[in-house]
């Protein structure tokens, strides 16, 4: 069994490379290719996309994997989630969690090019980002609301 702790270090480590790349092309990158050449968009795309489809199946891997590992923590929490605010934000949190991981298999399966296809894919990121400042909030009110 891997120590609290660690899992704990890892978990926040990716949430930090995830969501803050979700930041990244949801806030920034969006706004900036709207201002550059149809041909510059579709190759900062296209380069943006390479890099993703290498990282974050692993980056997604620890902060799952590890996410598992801290739910087992919490289990006598999780097996009564309306007993307490923070069982309730927790279970919340877990289900934002899971949403974002449909989300992300979603992405996968259905990449390629096209007008149709961006929209969809900035409708996604638009829904992760929102998922995953619901995730952030919770995580803090866990500790804050539900101590």
């Amino acid at each position: 069994m891997i120590p609290y702790p660690l899992l704990l270090i890892a978990h926040l480590s990716a949430a930090l490379m995830f969501v803050g790349a979700v930041f990244f092309e949801v806030l920034i990158l969006g706004s900036a290719l709207g201002r550059v050449s149809a041909e510059t968009r579709r190759r900062v795309e296209s380069a943006i996309a390479r890099r993703a489809r290498r990282l974050m199946p692993w980056v997604l891997a620890v902060l799952y994997a590890s996410g598992l590992g801290m739910v087992w923590h919490y289990r006598a929490a999780l097996a009564q989630p309306l007993a307490s605010s923070f069982a309730l934000m927790l279970t919340l949190k877990i289900a934002l969690a899971l949403s974002v991981l449909g989300h992300f298999a979603v992405a996968m399966r259905t990449r390629g090019h096209g007008e149709r296809v961006a929209r969809r894919f900035q409708r996604i990121h638009v829904s992760v980002f929102c998922h995953m400042l619901g995730i952030v909030l919770l995580a803090k009110g866990m500790f804050y609301l539900g101590a």
